[in-house]
Order: structure tokens, then C-alpha cells, then sequence
């Protein structure tokens, strides 16, 4: 095997640029010293008067979340693969020899975040960066929601009624080691999803249902920029269109069209869009048992176009990060799902930012 000469690490990260690396753009396109303050606030590290080992630096801490959440990895994963990899160490700037965080680091890292509810502040502060960019929520905005999975819990039916109840069940409450790995806050629910055609070729009158178990991402990006300003999660069995009145509409776009889907069309809703100026885009519903009129099909069908657009931020998030909740509990989730809408905003303004450069 040949000696390690000393340049060869300079030369293979030289490569690596060559090859595109995704990280590198991300050192070179976000300032993720904007984050530290509020990281600072929620962490309260001592000052170190009293000794001991002191804290990794918070902002880079931060950076090995956003790793996690670009290639969906364990806290296990993620300790063996920054000291695998040249591009983790490079993007968090450690060397060779440097001191790794552990995956117990990692872990406690995090859970002082969810502790301190710090997702929305490091979400708004990144908002705060795209806006004073020149991404200003322009265009109207669009609504939508997608399924996040969770591990699945095997629960008596007993179980699952004190759980939709709010209660904890008897059974839990004198085991404090199973309770801590029962997600009491998850919900199943059943995922409609269009028939597919038969070798024959003829297609079902009826679609399928597919029971799903986990939690519910809504979103409400801006038209222009397609860029997420809004969010929440609930359980995945709560209803998409309730979520609109409950602080999900941007007051601040330029705009005040309104695109959402069917599941958003209610009286509540349309009343409540119009006390607040906005105009409302939502896709009307089929009559019952009556047929579509051609007026409203062609009037959705345009409508589908715009909205269609939300459909990509899922796909980007499912296809490019694998979004998954592997904790226990809506906090965790929360945060888990406000990292990957934060990393998305990321991705989305390297991109924006790339393409205004060779315009």
C-alpha cells in the first residue's frame, strides 16, 4: 500500500469538488453563522467556570444535523460516517486528527433543541436569511400536506382507545421503559392512492386503502420562489383543511391568491379566508351523486397546475432525504420534519441562487 503523502488529502477533496459535491455548495451558499444565536440561546452552555470537557461548537453541531437530514441517517450512522468520509469532515471543517461528536453527543445535542422548542426559531431565522436575499413570499401561496412514517406500535384495541382518549394506558403507566418506546401521539390512518390498471386493462371503479401509521407534514410554500414559509405537524389522522385556520397562511406574500386542494374546501375556511383578505384558489368539490359541471372541471383542471407545484417539495423531501420519523412522540417529530423543511429551504435557495448566476 502506498504511504500516505502529504498532499493526497488536498488532492482527493480537489477531486471531490470536481465531482460536485453537495456539501461543498452548501459551505459556499449558506452563512450558518446566522444560527447561532438562537443556538446559543436554546443550548445555554456554562461558561465553563467549573470545568470539564467543554461543549462542541454549537454551529457545527447544527452543520451534523443537516448532514442527518440530507442522507437520513441514524445518530449511529452519522458518528461512523464523518469519520469515514472527507466531505463530512470538510463541511465541518475537522481534521484527520480532530475530535469527532459521538452518537451520544449527537443525540443530547438534539434533544436540548427539542427540550428548548428551538425548530421554529432556527426555521424563522433561515426564513429572515432567504427574505433579506430577495426571496420574498411573492405570487400567492399554496397549501398542501404529505405523510411522514413512524415505527409501527402494536397496541391492543384497549390500548389504542385510551390513546385516542388522551389517557395512558393502564397497563403503561407502572413500566416506565415501555412507555418511553410507545409513540402515544402517532395516529394510523388510510392512504387513498389510485388503482392501477389490470393486466386486462381495464382500471377498478375503486381505489385502494392502504393503512398508514405515523404523522402529517402540511406546508404552505410561495407561488414565485416555491419555497416553504409555513408549516405544522399533527398526527397523520388529522384533517388537512382545520390546519388552514390554525396560522398555516402567510400574511406577508405579495400576493393573496390561495391554491390548495379539495380537502381545504369549507365553509369555515372560505369565511375565514375572506375576513382575512386572501383569495381563495381551492379546488371545489364533486356534488354528491351528481355529476362533475364542465365549468368547475375546467376550473380545477387550471387550478391543478399551480397547485401541482407543492407536489415537488414532497417528492425532494421522500426521494432526496428520505423524510422518515424514527423518534417517539410529536416534539421529536416536529423537529424532524421542521430540520427537513429547513434543509429543503436550503437546497431550494442553492438553487435559486445557481441559477441567477448563469441567467
Amino acid at each position: 500500500m502506498k504511504q500516505l503523502g502529504f498532499f493526497d488529502v488536498e488532492e482527493r477533496l480537489a477531486r471531490l469538488s470536481g465531482l460536485g459535491d453537495q456539501l461543498e455548495a452548501f459551505s459556499r451558499t449558506v452563512d450558518f453563522e446566522v444560527f447561532r444565536p438562537d443556538l446559543d440561546k436554546a443550548l445555554a452552555y456554562s461558561d465553563g467556570s467549573k470545568g470539564g470537557r467543554p461543549p462542541f461548537d454549537p454551529v457545527l453541531m447544527f452543520k451534523i444535523l443537516v448532514i442527518q437530514t440530507l442522507n437520513n441517517l441514524s445518530d449511529e450512522r452519522t458518528e461512523y460516517l464523518i469519520n469515514d468520509r472527507l466531505s463530512f469532515m470538510r463541511f465541518l471543517g475537522l481534521g484527520l486528527s480532530d475530535r469527532v461528536p459521538d452518537a451520544k453527543t449527537v443525540w443530547l445535542f438534539r434533544e436540548r433543541l427539542i427540550q428548548a422548542g428551538a425548530i421554529e426559531r432556527l426555521f424563522d431565522r433561515f426564513d429572515a436569511t432567504l427574505r433579506n436575499a430577495g426571496y420574498l413570499p411573492m405570487s400567492g401561496q399554496i397549501l398542501d400536506a404529505t405523510l411522514v412514517a413512524a415505527p409501527k406500535q402494536r397496541n391492543t384495541n384497549t390500548e389504542k382507545a385510551d390513546l385516542r382518549a388522551g389517557r395512558i394506558p393502564e397497563d403503561w403507566q407502572d413500566k416506565p421503559s415501555k412507555l418511553s418506546h410507545k409513540d402515544r401521539h402517532a395516529r394510523w390512518t388510510l392512504k387513498f392512492t389510485k388503482a392501477k390498471r389490470q393486466d386486462d386493462g381495464t382500471i377498478p371503479s375503486t381505489d385502494l386503502a392502504i393503512p398508514f401509521f405515523g404523522y402529517k407534514s402540511h406546508v404552505s410554500i410561495d407561488r414565485k420562489f416555491r419555497l416553504i414559509r409555513k408549516w405544522k405537524t399533527t398526527d397523520a389522522a388529522a384533517s388537512d383543511g382545520a390546519r388552514l385556520r390554525e396560522g398555516l397562511l402567510d400574511k406577508t406574500n405579495t400576493a393573496s391568491t390561495v391554491w390548495a386542494d379539495t380537502a381545504y374546501r369549507s365553509k369555515a375556511n372560505e369565511d375565514f379566508m375572506d375576513k382575512e383578505g386572501f383569495v381563495s384558489k381551492v379546488h371545489r368539490k364533486k356534488p354528491h351523486l351528481k355529476p362533475m359541471p364542465r365549468h368547475i372541471q375546467r376550473s380545477n383542471a387550471g387550478k391543478s397546475v399551480i397547485r401541482s407545484c407543492v407536489e415537488h417539495v414532497f417528492a425532494d423531501q421522500k426521494s432526496q432525504t428520505g423524510l422518515f420519523v424514527r423518534t417517539v412522540g410529536i416534539t421529536r417529530a416536529t423537529t424532524r420534519i421542521g430540520l427537513a423543511n429547513i434543509v429543503y429551504n436550503m437546497r431550494r435557495f442553492i438553487f435559486l441562487e445557481r441559477i441567477s448566476t448563469t441567467a
